[in-house]
């Protein structure tokens, strides 16, 4: 894997925190990159709809549909969020930002890895959960008995705190950008899991940064569309002379539905207003919602990079 030659950290393998955390707090500028926005707002969209169409065949009793229009929405939302991660990856490391067809199909070729690191690192979190099961049987008062607990009990709660805080920020948030980065199944695995060993405290402290960042950003992007929202009714209202309450031409910019029990006692004037506004507030909520998940997306390749980085200056003689 290539990495800029800003990225690497100073000889000795000391991890450079200031840089590190001005990269992730950086991620913000992900909210310029139109190829991202466009591949993950059609990504919501297309994915939504399928997620759509399979809730209303399960009103339907049409299980199978139901079934197969859940998958297809998995599977979009999957390899799109994948094809986003690679345009990002590119901004992260200083090249040219693919186009977004060839973002698509290198993630339809590429993105299973991600599923199989996913995969082999929960298979071995299930043999320790197994082995740790079978220490406890061991220490059970017609085996070996207490001292063996004594010994059990406090390696239990290191390895299950280290477990899930390893899962937190190294496994969940990086694995992906591993892949986007260029590293195959093999490598990929075996990267997540020196950074499990070696960079835990970094990644933490570096995740924590970037959730600042991301929760800064969907607050304000909420904060825009309510007040916005709020005004846009009222005035709708107001000046159309509608008679239409204006929570129900806000119900779409918060991603809900205006559901009207008996459409004969409305006019069908506000009918068609209400369906217009619900469409318009979709796009919106739509859009508020990709914001945080490209400075997200943005934060974790940059934080990946970070700590790969750091472990190759301390391999570096």
């Amino acid at each position: 894997m290539s990495v800029p030659s800003h990225a690497h950290g100073p000889a000795g393998g000391r991890f450079d925190w200031w840089q590190a955390l001005v990269r992730v707090l950086s991620s913000v500028e992900a909210l310029r990159e139109g190829r991202a926005l466009y591949t993950l707002l059609a990504t919501f969209c297309c994915a939504g709809l399928a997620a759509a169409s399979a809730q209303a065949s399960v009103g339907r009793d049409e299980l199978p549909w139901a079934i197969g229009q859940g998958a297809l929405a998995l599977f979009v939302a999957f390899y799109g969020v994948n094809a986003a991660g690679l345009i990002m990856m590119d901004r992260a490391q200083g090249r040219p930002p693919r186009e977004v067809v060839d973002a698509v199909l290198d993630a339809l070729g590429m993105a299973h890895r991600v599923l199989l690191v996913l995969s082999v690192m929960l298979l071995a979190g299930a043999c320790l959960a197994a082995v740790l099961g079978g220490m406890y049987w061991l220490s059970g008062p017609r085996q070996v008995g207490p001292w063996l607990f004594a010994l059990v009990a406090p390696v239990t709660v290191v390895l299950i705190g280290w477990a899930l805080l390893a899962g937190a920020a190294v496994l969940a948030p990086l694995t992906a950008p591993t892949v986007w980065a260029g590293a195959g199944s093999w490598q990929a695995l075996r990267r997540v899991w020196r950074l499990m060993r070696t960079r835990l405290l970094q990644a933490v402290v570096l995740n924590a940064a970037l959730s600042v960042a991301t929760g800064l950003v969907g607050a304000a992007a909420s904060l825009i569309v309510l007040i916005g929202g709020r005004v846009m009714a009222e005035a709708s209202v107001w000046i159309m002379g509608v008679d239409v309450p204006p929570e129900a031409l806000m119900a779409g910019l918060v991603g809900r539905g205006v559901w009207v029990n008996n459409p004969s006692a409305v006019p069908a004037e506000s009918l068609q207003y209400i369906a217009s506004a619900t469409i318009g507030g979709g796009v919106v909520f739509a859009i508020a919602l990709v914001l945080p998940t490209l400075v997200y997306l943005r934060g974790v390749c940059e934080i990946h990079l970070a700590l790969a980085a750091s472990d190759a200056s301390s391999e570096a003689p």
